[in-house]
């Protein structure tokens, strides 16, 4: 129950640090970039390393204990494209200009010229606010699984998708202000948005904890390293890679990776 309560726990704080985004917007004037392409890359590092080094590894383990070493490592492959598979058809439903992974920047916020009353830009705000509450929703079933499995891990994964979550916050609060003029509402429904986290979390506790053995453990465990893999590559890289100076975000990658693999060896 410890470990359950601690999911909980990581996965709001993962999901609300959408949130991050839009205060980034209230306290600043230009968007760090260097920071942000820094950010990503290390959080790409963290979830790429984790994702083949540790989480494969562990579904791979406890299906071949349980099925075999020939159906073992077929179901291990298998849910790992399939967690692929799941997130970028998630990615396919979402239009692409309501699609949260659209790079935005602190300035266009802070450019009263750019606000409106249009109608059609409300909405289009209000979309991409659903549009990462949707995409972020197996996050939440990842962080969530991973806690319950080995809380240490689950909060590297935690951390590493709160810092994906931040640019997402500032896409959703973009336009929204734009639309109101108001950062407040801006602010509020960027914060609500990562509540599709922990729902995601309790959707998991609810469903799949009845049902909780070695090998749905081995299935989820490998699906949640291809959903991990897929947003690293997909979605955090290229963001890191727009927002990049030099090689920032490879700099990142690099030490996201490093910080891995010794908190692997020292905590794990």
């Amino acid at each position: 129950m410890e470990n359950v309560l601690l999911a909980f726990a990581l996965t709001l704080f993962a999901g609300l640090a959408t949130g991050i985004g839009s205060l980034l917007a209230f306290f600043t004037s230009r968007t760090n970039t260097k920071f942000l392409s820094l950010a990503l890359g290390f959080s790409a590092g963290v979830m790429i390393y984790v994702s083949m080094i540790e989480i494969f590894a562990k579904a791979q383990n406890a299906l071949v204990s349980e099925m075999g070493k020939g159906p073992g490592n077929w179901v291990t492959v298998g849910s790992f494209f399939a967690g692929m598979l799941l997130i970028a058809l998630i990615d396919r439903l979402i239009p692409k200009q309501g699609n949260p992974h659209e790079l935005k920047k602190v300035e266009e916020m802070n450019d009263p010229s750019k606000t409106t009353t249009d109608p059609a830009l409300l909405k289009m705000g209000t979309f991409t606010a659903l549009a990462i509450g949707i995409h972020n929703f197996p996050e939440g079933i990842a962080t969530f699984a991973s806690t319950i499995q080995d809380p240490a891990l689950g909060i590297a994964i935690a951390l590493a998708v709160a810092i994906h979550n931040i640019p997402e916050g500032i896409a959703v609060s973009v336009p929204i202000y734009f639309a109101t003029g108001s950062k407040k509402k801006a602010f509020k429904l960027s914060f609500l948005s990562g509540l599709a986290e922990p729902i995601g979390a309790l959707l998991a506790f609810l469903v799949l904890m009845p049902f909780l053995n070695e090998i749905v453990f081995g299935i989820i465990f490998a699906a949640v390293a291809g959903i991990m893999v897929f947003i690293s590559l997909d979605e955090l890289l290229p963001a890191a890679k727009k927002y990049d100076e030099a090689h920032t975000s490879i700099y990142g990658l690099i030490a996201g990776m490093a910080v891995m693999a010794v908190s692997l060896i020292l905590f794990m």
